[in-house]
């Protein structure tokens, strides 16, 4: 699950990752921090797909790492309604340099 903080500082959902390569996780998975008690989504039930009912087992991770994906441009209230794939994460930024949820998709510089 991917998110995004709106201007009042709330982590909405705003996509779902397509399967990422064995090497790909093992890497995000060095720069991944477990939650700790209170992350925003604490409690929430995902599904595996957007309007589907099958509940998607999920390991909370404290948002602060930013990544560069790829997308399709379809959206649905904010949200890519297709998975999204990982191009890179990005070190040299943090998610308050990301535009805030519902200012829409924005180039990344660099």
């Amino acid at each position: 699950m991917l998110g995004r903080y709106d201007d009042e500082h709330v982590l909405r959902p705003v996509g779902r990752s397509s399967l990422v390569h064995p090497d790909t996780a093992r890497q995000l998975a060095e720069h991944l921090t477990p939650a700790r008690s209170g992350h925003p989504w604490q409690g929430v039930r995902f599904t595996t797909s957007w309007g589907s009912r099958t509940p998607l087992d999920v390991i909370l991770v404290e948002p602060d790492l930013v990544a560069e994906i790829e997308v399709d441009t379809a959206q649905d209230r904010g949200a890519w309604r297709h998975s999204v794939r990982l191009a890179r994460i990005r070190e040299d930024m943090a998610p308050g340099d990301v535009a805030a949820f519902g200012e829409g998709a924005v180039p990344a510089a660099g």
